[in-house]
């Protein structure tokens, strides 16, 4: 009974492990939102990472977070490494691109909880007298991540922090 139960175990690791290898080697999460300002408004409050501190979805989920911020004050260059706790954890952006009212690159290197190298993208166009903000984060995936996203679904849980962060980019943006 105990080497069928270890057979069947087995079995199922396998299954899973060989079903996970199927999966994409890559990953893009993404969310837009309507904002009711400029694309230079708009492009202003993610450009400067001293202002992410006014809609970032991470600030609220560690208060105490230590940040640096270095490199050029704004745009290309512009850096914030950051320490958090479990909610947050600790990493470091760099800003690689700033196109004026048109789009953010950012390489996003998290360190802790686990080790993860993506890109995060910001594209904004017009929309008559509004802005249609594109939030995107993408890149490799890893084979443990592979794994890990047959039990927990990383779009709907980064995908929600996009959302709240797009709320209140919107909010702050539009009260300008």
């Amino acid at each position: 009974m105990l080497t069928t139960i270890l057979i069947v175990a087995i079995v199922l690791v396998i299954a899973i492990l060989v079903y996970a290898a199927t999966k994409p080697d890559t990953f893009r999460i993404q969310r837009t939102a309507t904002i009711a300002a400029s694309p230079e408004t708009v492009f202003t409050l993610i450009n400067d990472f001293h202002t992410w501190t006014s809609w970032s979805p991470w600030e609220k989920k560690d208060l105490a977070m230590k940040k640096t911020h270095s490199g050029a004050s704004q745009g290309k260059g512009a850096v914030l490494e950051w320490d958090g706790n479990k909610d947050v954890g600790t990493g470091r952006m760099e800003l690689l691109e700033s196109v004026p009212a048109s789009k953010i690159l950012i390489q996003l290197d998290f360190l802790k909880p686990f080790e993860a190298h993506n890109t995060a993208e910001f594209t904004l166009a017009p929309n008559g007298g509004s802005t249609q903000l594109t939030w995107a984060m993408y890149g490799p995936q890893p084979f443990m991540m592979k794994v890990m996203g047959l039990f927990c679904n990383m779009d709907k849980m980064v995908g929600k922090d996009f959302e709240d962060g797009l709320t209140n980019l919107k909010a702050l943006a539009e009260s300008r």
